[in-house]
């Protein structure tokens, strides 16, 4: 008969905690000894510079539009009356001040119909023709000319409202015309594909103020005498060209990314270029790309700064529009730039993480 001599295993330790903060913590900020050093040096920074920041932005600022206040606390304090004495200037530019709520109304809609086209439910073909019916009553709103509304030209448009539709429609243009441009510089057709690599190589080869300079200034010189086309219209144009050029490249990327034997499979089942492109290269090349073709969006809506060479006083030409012109109201330049860089700043990470809630949802499509 055997006998066994019974052996305690020793004590393990216990398991971490897989979530929670201090998993993220553990897993974020001091992973390693180099993370630790730099987090704790961070913190320290923080520490020293915070309570300066607070006392300048927070506990000795002036956040009544009051001139004499914020002189006084010049040095010492922070001037937010400026953005409560300009804002309305800052947002919306030059427009009458008595039909504000006319800008405000359609930048309203505008915002709303990009929020909509954002939410899956919404991806409906009678998502174009709701596109369609906002552009309208925004133009008709920010126009007059209708339903009783006084005329107002585009020269007087700014602010928010002319930043939010420039870049609005500059993004929807370019990328149709950034996948046409794109798929024909990989054409098999030499015509077509050095149109397309032309176009691609003078448009990336200057700048976008060049673009809007020559928009603007040069294209009138070659037109017919007594013809003349809206500056706004030309400025949409060639931010259109601009970022469409950058987009192709973008999007020729993800199509040269395609594995070539889905091509031939294609092939081989009898489908057509068209009907290849469309519903197998496309779709792929596009999901790709989102990260890239995000951060081309997040730069057209922040190239519409530039658009102020033209006198087209989009937000921050419309900053610079309200305090230059004011001699009290000057000095705070800098608090009124913090108000429009919180705006830019609000647009721009919104864009952010709707590109990664998109990818998190082609990433859970790939996975099934």
């Amino acid at each position: 008969m055997s006998t066994s001599t019974f052996t305690p295993i020793a004590a393990r330790p216990s398991p971490t905690a897989s979530s929670g903060w201090m998993h993220w913590m553990r897993q974020n900020l001091f992973s390693s000894a180099g993370n630790t050093a730099t987090t704790l040096f961070l913190m320290a920074l923080a520490i020293y510079l915070i309570p300066g920041v607070l006392e300048w932005g927070l506990f000795q600022a002036v956040f009544a539009p009051n001139a004499e206040a914020c002189q006084a606390a010049r040095g010492t304090g922070a001037c937010w009356g400026v953005v409560s004495e300009k804002y309305r200037v800052i947002l919306l530019g030059r427009y009458p001040f008595e039909e504000h709520w006319r800008p405000v109304v359609a930048t309203g809609l505008m915002l709303g119909g990009l929020v909509l086209s954002c939410m899956r439910a919404f991806w409906k073909p009678w998502l174009a023709l709701m596109w369609v019916g906002i552009l309208a009553v925004f133009f008709a709103l920010m126009a007059g000319g209708v339903l009783g509304l006084s005329p107002v030209r585009t020269d007087l448009w700014g602010g928010l409202p002319l930043t939010i539709m420039l870049a609005t429609l500059s993004i929807f243009m370019a990328f149709p015309l950034a996948i046409v441009v794109a798929l024909g510089r990989r054409s098999n057709l030499p015509a077509i594909r050095a149109v397309c690599v032309t176009y691609i190589e003078l448009i990336r080869g200057v700048p976008l103020i060049s673009v809007l300079f020559m928009a603007s200034f040069m294209f009138p010189l070659f037109m017919p005498q007594g013809m003349s086309i809206d500056v706004l219209v030309r400025v949409v144009i060639g931010i259109t060209l601009f970022a469409a050029a950058y987009m192709a490249e973008i999007v020729r990327g993800g199509l040269q990314a395609i594995p070539k034997g889905q091509l031939e499979a294609a092939d081989t089942l009898g489908l057509s270029y068209w009907q290849t492109q469309r519903k197998i290269v496309l779709p792929q090349a596009l999901a790709m790309v989102v990260p890239s073709m995000m951060n081309n969006f997040i730069s057209i809506f922040k190239d519409t700064s530039l658009v102020t060479i033209v006198s087209l006083y989009e937000l921050t030409g419309a900053l610079s529009l309200a305090l230059n012109s004011d001699v009290e109201w000057r000095p705070f330049k800098i608090e009124a730039y913090f108000f429009i860089t919180l705006v830019y700043f609000l647009f721009c990470f919104a864009m952010s993480r709707y590109s990664l809630w998109v990818e998190k949802q082609l990433s859970a499509s790939k996975a099934r």
